[in-house]
């Protein structure tokens, strides 16, 4: 693709900018600094990529890595503010997610050790892990939100602080699997995977596609679990002081 023919595909993008503006939706701005972002951003991380691809060296894997993992959970604690220490919660669980695929990948030799499998892989997983603790942190809060009186008659009963917030937790770890494991049910029959259709645009093998989109979303079920749990069984117990009561204020949207 060159960039005359990418130029052209602009009007994706003015598609938008008219019906907002007939609309009065008042997205244009939104849509506008949207798309030069992504113009920008990606463009500079391809220039990047190749030269991290051709260099080969450890450390700039690493920062790549690094680079990921810091942009996501920024991002992800935004919905999470309000917990005590929610952005080195955030971090923490997606470095254990990133040790543990990685260390499943590479240890038993399902794709090769070189930055052309290893960053991608990442960025797939890491995104994805954002977005699910988004998505918990999202409900999480809500539920408690909605639910604190009742886990104050708990704790008043003598329950402790995992029995009372055990109903809001689990919810809230559902809740944000739910959408991984319902998208694989129809995967391949109602979309084509990015990665899949992105490997066979480039001319890779079907098949071969297909086996590493596999690989791909029995990877995401991992993330998808450890995000969730991790990041509750981390910041539930800062919701609750030493006496076993619930710290006034602890949340709020």
């Amino acid at each position: 693709m060159t960039y005359t023919t990418l130029s052209l595909t602009l009007i994706f993008v003015l598609i938008p900018l008219l019906l907002s503006k007939t609309l009065k939706l008042n997205l244009e701005k939104d849509t506008v600094i949207a798309t030069i972002r992504s113009i920008i951003q990606l463009l500079a991380v391809g220039y990047v990529l190749k030269f991290v691809f051709d260099s080969e060296h450890i450390i700039y894997i690493l920062l790549m890595i690094t680079l990921m993992i810091g942009t996501a959970t920024l991002n992800a604690r935004k919905k999470g503010k309000a917990i005590k220490g929610i952005t080195w919660k955030v971090a923490f669980t997606l470095i254990v997610i990133e040790v543990i695929t990685q260390g499943i990948l590479l240890g038993f030799h399902i794709v090769p050790a070189t930055a052309q499998y290893i960053i991608p892989i990442s960025g797939m997983l890491i995104g994805n892990s954002m977005v699910l603790s988004i998505l918990f942190l999202n409900r999480f809060t809500a539920e408690i939100e909605a639910s604190r009186d009742e886990m104050e008659l708990i704790l008043s009963l003598g329950g402790t602080p995992k029995q009372a917030i055990h109903t809001q937790l689990t919810n809230a770890i559902r809740a944000s699997m739910i959408p991984t494991i319902e998208s694989q049910k129809t995967i391949g029959l109602v979309q084509l995977p990015g990665m899949m259709s992105g490997q066979i645009i480039g001319g890779a093998d079907p098949v071969q596609a297909v086996q590493f989109q596999l690989l791909i979303i029995f990877a995401l079920l991992t993330t998808a679990a450890i995000s969730s749990i991790l990041i509750g069984f981390l910041s539930y117990p800062t919701l609750f002081n030493e006496r076993m009561q619930i710290i006034k204020n602890s949340i709020s949207q």
